[in-house]
């Protein structure tokens, strides 16, 4: 089999892995972060919000590796196929730490709102309240 169709599957199963990983790894803890327990109706707000997380995860994921697959040098040897290798997982890890924390960042933000009413906008000429 040729090296370069190689390197491509080792590229293809370590990045579908790694975003499964990391998607499943938000699915199961992602709820977690949202739910505060005070309702029974959150439930299905949590679920149905950590699922279109996961979708918008994935698409981004798989479509970063897609593209990533095309990019790269030529192939020449075993050396030259390891670094491209490790140049196109890092690239895919790096976006999945940042997606990571952009989902973290969104289901923190999604349980803070709950808490805290937003401030109430005046009427002309009230007066404001102490």
């Amino acid at each position: 089999m040729d090296i370069l169709l190689t390197t491509y599957a080792g590229y293809l199963v370590l990045s579908c892995l790694a975003t499964w990983w990391v998607g499943r790894t938000l699915r199961k803890h992602g709820p977690r972060l949202v739910e505060s327990g005070e309702q029974e109706d959150r439930k299905v707000y949590v679920d149905a919000f950590t699922h279109l997380l996961i979708v918008g995860f994935y698409l981004i994921n798989f479509g970063v590796i897609s593209l990533a697959l095309r990019y790269g040098n030529n192939v020449r040897d075993v050396q030259t196929a390891v670094e491209l290798l490790s140049t196109k997982v890092g690239l895919v890890l790096l976006v999945l730490g940042v997606m990571h924390f952009i989902i973290i960042a969104s289901l923190a933000k999604s349980r803070n709102t709950d808490k805290y009413d937003p401030p109430r906008r005046r009427a002309w000429g009230e007066e404001p309240t102490r």
